[in-house]
């Protein structure tokens, strides 16, 4: 198969579909691959480092489109990428599409099948393409809410650990899966009163036996969410409904409760963010205020480390991307079942029940 790997062109995007020892594993396996000329500078990784890996380098990404079967990226398809994609084509990305209904409707006109990354499954129903990008942005929600918490950038002026003598920041994160058990982790590294809300009691018991006295966990009753955004200094979002739209759990009337200067880090702005004043920012544009509370919601956190966060997705990726090379598409879904659950879109049709319930549009199963 002929794949392709054009350069990211969202705001502030530095990772790559494919890293040279990816490249160099499907030209192992047969397949030819192109690359748009310096799609890994932002990770340090050169043109002359593809070219050793086997791959061809190509000078626009108009040129990766017509000479590639399948199309390998990280973030969803900017307008000018969707109009380069054809019924041929076979699209391997992260879509979220839940949020995004004019890329659905893009990518259906298009006629592509395309595969999202943030809807494949694993044997037990977890999502091993979407766990590298969800484990870096529950640590860097840490980060960056530890520093906008300082008063410089307009924050309420508070040391997340605190120190002897005085109170540690207080910590809400909502949703105990993989994102905010690494929040959890980096916030309690940090000495910070950690709190996980969840609506799995079965969750909560395994987060307790996991962290035991570090962390308080607590049932994501609205009442209990009502209160710990009352409580806490810093927030974090990291709820997920695989493919769908994140419920809003914190309304205008919440966030009024909070303190001045307090964060609120939406991790699950991809899928449309989990707060009622959530909308999407960039690197460049971090944060916004709403009632004197930060928001910080970067829908791509993990370009921010980019180097770290190709790496680590690629590590993922790869053995699907080999397969469908070698199986092309319709045979290794019909194989790999988990695979299949990717399928988002193809032959204009939304493939995915909770994509096309999140944007009222018909569902049509492969």
């Amino acid at each position: 198969m002929r794949v392709g790997v054009p350069k990211e062109i969202k705001v502030h995007e530095y990772r790559v579909g494919l890293t040279p020892a990816s490249v160099a594993e499907l030209v192992a396996h047969g397949h030819e691959v192109f690359v748009e000329t310096k799609a890994g500078s932002g990770i340090d990784c050169p043109d002359a480092a593809y070219q050793k890996a086997g791959a061809t380098i190509l000078p626009t990404a108009a040129d990766v489109f017509a000479k590639s079967d399948m199309i390998v990226k990280v973030k969803e398809p900017r307008p000018q990428e969707i109009a380069m994609l054809e019924s041929r084509h076979l699209l391997f990305t992260y879509l979220h599409l839940a949020a995004d209904k004019p890329q659905a409707e893009g990518l259906m006109k298009s006629g592509a099948t395309c595969i999202a990354y943030e809807t494949v499954t694993s044997r037990t129903g977890a999502l091993p393409l979407l766990k590298p990008m969800s484990e870096v942005a529950g640590r860097m929600s840490i980060q960056v809410g530890a520093h906008y918490l300082e008063k410089e950038p307009g924050g309420r002026g508070v040391l997340l650990g605190g120190v002897p003598g005085v109170a540690p920041a207080r910590v809400a994160i909502l949703g105990g899966g993989v994102a905010g058990v690494n929040a959890a982790q980096m916030a309690v590294g940090m000495r910070a009163d950690v709190t996980i809300y969840d609506i799995s009691n079965e969750r909560l018991a395994e987060l307790d036996m996991f962290f035991g006295s570090q962390i308080k966990t607590a049932y994501a009753s609205r009442d209990a969410i009502a209160r710990a955004v009352d409580e806490a200094e810093l927030v974090i979002g990291a709820v997920l409904v695989p493919g769908a739209a994140a419920p809003k759990l914190v309304t205008r009337d919440m966030l009024k409760t909070m303190k001045r200067g307090s964060v609120l880090v939406d991790i699950a702005i991809d899928q449309g963010g989990c707060f009622e004043t959530s909308h999407a920012t960039t690197h460049s544009d971090p944060v916004y205020e709403v009632d004197g509370v930060i928001h910080y919601c970067v829908a791509n956190m993990p370009g921010a480390v980019a180097r770290t966060s190709a790496f680590a997705l690629n590590n993922a990726t790869l053995p699907f991307a080999i397969k469908l090379a070698n199986l092309g598409a319709e045979e290794a879904m019909r194989q790999d079942p988990h695979l299949a659950n990717g399928l988002n879109v193809s032959g204009g049709k939304i493939r995915h029940e909770a994509v096309a319930e999140a944007l009222d549009l018909p569902y049509e199963p492969a």
